[in-house]
C-alpha cells in the first residue's frame, strides 16, 4: 500500500478542466517556456546505466554527512528577517515574518522509492528532524518530483502544517495522502497570494514533473518569491538555464538572498538541470545579491562526483564577484551570510 501511494494520484476530469485555464497547458501537458527536450539517445543506454549505477567512485562522501541537531533556540524570535537552515538537496527550513516555512521538505531515506535500486541520502536518519519542529505555518513545494515531494516526508509532517502552496496540479498527491483540501493553495506561474505579510510569487522554471507511468508533466514545476516589507529571497527552483531568469529579476528583483539550483546535472538532459557556472549567471541575470548553491549533498542523481557542484559554483562566484554562503547542513544562516568553509572537504 506505501509503494501505491508514492505514485500520488492522477489527475482527475475536474483537475483536468482547471489545468486547461492555464496558458502553460497544451491540451495534454504542461509546457517550458523554451522548447525543451531529454536529449538521450537509446543506443548509449547499456553505458549510461552502468556508469549511473554501478560506477560509484566519488559519487557520494565516503562517510555520512552528519546534520547538526534541531533546536528553535536558535533562532531569533523578534527578528522579522530571513533566518535558514538547509537540509540537503532542496529542503530548506525558514523563519521569515516571524513564520515558520519549509521549502521542498524532502526529508525521506530515499529520492527513488519506486526505483529497482534506492537512492540513499546521504545523511541518516533525516526523518526524525521532521519531527523535532515546531508548528509549521506554510509549506512550499515547486514540483512533485521525488526528491522534493516526499511521500514520507509529508505523512509525518501533515499534522503540523496549517497551509500549503504549491505548484498547479501537485494538490492531487496531497489530497490523496490525506491533507485537508481546503489549506492547499495551487499556483500557475507569475500568480501571487499574501500570507501573513509575505507576497509569495510562483515563478517559470525550465523542467518538468511526474512521479508515475502516464502523468509526466501533468503538473506545473517552478520556483517562488517571497517578498518581505523589509527583503526580498528568491528560491530558483529545478531549471536548465534560459531567459526567464531575466524575467524574473526585472519583474520581481532584486533579491537580497536566492537559493540556487545547482547539481544533478548531465549532458543528456542539460535543458532541464543547470551547470554550476550556469547557475551562477541565472542569479547574475536576476540580480541576486547573496547566494547558495542547493540541489546538491543530498542523493547520487547523476553522474557528477557529489562535490563537483559546489567547487564549480564558488569558483564561478568567485569569479563573477557574487557573493555567496555555504552553509554546513543543519546550520542557521541569514540573508547577509557570507561564509566558505569548505566543510565538504572533510567529509
Amino acid at each position: 500500500m506505501k509503494f501505491l501511494k508514492q505514485f500520488g494520484a492522477k489527475p482527475s476530469a475536474d483537475d483536468l478542466k482547471r489545468y486547461s485555464l492555464s496558458k502553460n497547458w497544451n491540451g495534454k501537458i504542461f509546457e517550458n517556456i523554451e522548447k525543451t527536450t531529454m536529449d538521450f539517445s537509446w543506443s548509449k543506454l547499456p553505458s549510461f546505466l552502468k556508469k549511473q549505477f554501478f560506477e560509484k567512485k566519488g559519487k557520494a562522501p565516503e562517510t555520512n554527512i552528519t546534520i547538526k541537531p534541531f533546536s528553535s533556540q536558535l533562532f531569533d524570535k523578534a527578528s522579522n528577517l530571513m533566518q535558514s537552515i538547509w537540509y540537503g538537496h532542496s529542503a530548506i527550513f525558514m523563519q521569515l515574518n516571524r513564520h515558520t516555512i519549509l521549502i521542498d521538505p524532502m526529508f525521506g531515506h530515499d529520492a527513488a522509492p519506486i526505483a529497482p535500486f534506492a537512492v540513499r541520502r546521504f545523511s541518516e536518519h533525516v526523518l526524525k528532524v521532521v519531527e523535532e519542529f515546531p508548528q509549521i505555518d506554510l509549506v512550499l513545494l515547486s514540483h512533485d518530483h521525488y526528491d522534493h515531494l516526499d511521500y514520507d516526508s509529508i505523512s509525518i509532517l501533515k499534522d503540523k502544517v496549517s497551509c500549503f502552496y504549491v505548484a498547479l496540479g501537485v494538490k492531487r498527491h496531497l489530497v490523496s495522502w490525506g491533507i485537508n483540501p481546503d489549506i492547499i493553495t495551487e499556483f500557475d506561474w507569475w500568480e501571487n497570494k499574501v500570507f501573513k505579510g509575505i507576497t509569495i510569487t510562483f515563478t517559470p522554471t525550465r523542467h518538468f514533473s511526474g512521479r508515475g507511468v502516464g502523468d509526466r508533466s501533468q503538473s506545473l514545476w517552478g520556483g517562488f518569491v517571497l517578498k518581505t516589507a523589509q527583503e526580498n529571497i528568491w528560491f530558483s527552483g529545478d531549471s536548465g538555464y534560459g531567459k526567464h531568469f531575466k524575467e524574473i529579476g526585472d519583474r520581481l528583483g532584486p533579491f537580497d538572498f536566492a537559493f540556487m539550483e545547482c547539481g544533478q546535472y548531465n549532458e543528456n538532459w542539460h535543458q532541464i538541470h543547470m551547470y554550476p557556472e550556469e547557475s551562477v549567471q541565472a542569479a547574475i541575470d536576476a540580480d541576486v545579491q547573496n547566494c547558495m548553491p542547493v540541489h546538491w549533498a543530498g542523493f547520487v542523481l547523476a553522474q557528477h562526483s557529489w562535490t563537483d557542484p559546489v567547487e564549480r559554483f564558488t569558483a564561478k562566484a568567485t569569479t563573477e564577484n557574487l557573493k555567496f554562503v555555504v552553509p554546513k547542513i543543519g546550520e542557521l544562516f541569514t540573508a547577509k551570510t557570507i561564509r566558505n568553509e569548505k566543510w565538504w572537504k572533510e567529509v
